[in-house]
């Protein structure tokens, strides 16, 4: 983020941007248990998945108060407004992520111990690596600033 005459600004803006980052990580941590569960048929780290999307929700809400203080105290303008409405947005996005990752844990659980049929493992866990991958490539683009690496991501 840009040079603020205001340290106090500058440093709320920091603070967004690395609950942002903080919520990234989560997401990744989370998507990777729910496939690692549901592949392994680990019933335990299903839970964990599943009980772990709360601290998700939280930062989500963390995010939407610092963008609203932001927008509130500060009236951004030009990039900095950009950056705050962008946090939101990747916010809510990252959140979703959280509960897909959720979901599929408690399908993990649904499925028990047998786990899925030995056809459908091999699938899950290409295509369990392929989200994170993006996820992850999408995540770094995001944090780096880089705009062709996020729209290879895309493509």
């Amino acid at each position: 983020m840009a040079d603020h005459t205001v340290k106090a600004y500058e440093e709320e803006l920091t603070a967004l941007e690395q609950t942002i980052g903080e919520m990234g990580a989560l997401v990744l941590e989370q998507v990777s248990a729910a496939v690692e569960a549901i592949s392994s048929h680990d019933l335990a780290l299903a839970r964990r998945t599943v009980d772990g999307d709360a601290r998700l929700d939280l930062l989500e809400a963390r995010t939407e108060q610092q963008a609203v203080r932001l927008l509130a105290l500060r009236q951004p303008m030009a990039r900095d407004l950009r950056d705050i409405l962008a946090a939101m947005k990747i916010a809510g996005n990252l959140e979703r992520c959280g509960d897909l990752a959720k979901n599929i844990a408690k399908r993990a659980l649904a499925v028990g111990e047998g786990g899925l049929p030995a056809f459908a493992n091999g699938s899950v866990l290409r295509m369990g690596q392929l989200v994170l991958t993006r996820l992850a490539e999408v995540i770094a683009a995001q944090r780096i600033r880089d705009v062709d690496a996020a729209i290879a991501v895309w493509r």
